[in-house]
């Protein structure tokens, strides 16, 4: 049974850094696209961060474009979320989605949570 699972997340000022990683099992992830979602409270989950499964592509929302990188380490079966400049409007549930390339199942954590404040 595959899985993935997110952590890193914590309580962090305006301004400041977090590396959120997705750590997979019982899948390879150089099979997998991998996505990161976020749910703040109240609100929907959207899609912020995306990589392709061998990396050649990389989508970002807008509202995180220039201030989060993702990344991924097919060796390591992991991907990763490196998040600078945080703000206030940042803070949420950040979830992990693997998502296959050719066929198989999509995975999600149970989500790592983020708290940005002064």
């Amino acid at each position: 049974q595959g899985r993935v699972v997110e952590s890193g997340g914590g309580t962090v000022q305006p301004g400041g850094s977090l590396k959120l990683s997705c750590t997979a099992s019982g899948f390879l992830t150089r099979g997998y696209h991998m996505s990161w979602y976020r749910q703040p409270e109240g609100k929907q989950r959207e899609m912020i961060a995306s990589i392709t499964h061998l990396g050649g592509n990389i989508f970002y929302a807008d509202s995180v474009k220039g201030r989060f990188t993702i990344e991924r380490d097919n060796d390591k079966n992991a991907a990763y979320l490196q998040m600078d400049g945080l703000r206030l409007e940042d803070s949420a549930v950040y979830y992990c989605h693997a998502s296959p390339a050719y066929q198989g199942l999509d995975y999600w954590g149970k989500g790592t949570l983020v708290t940005v404040s002064p």
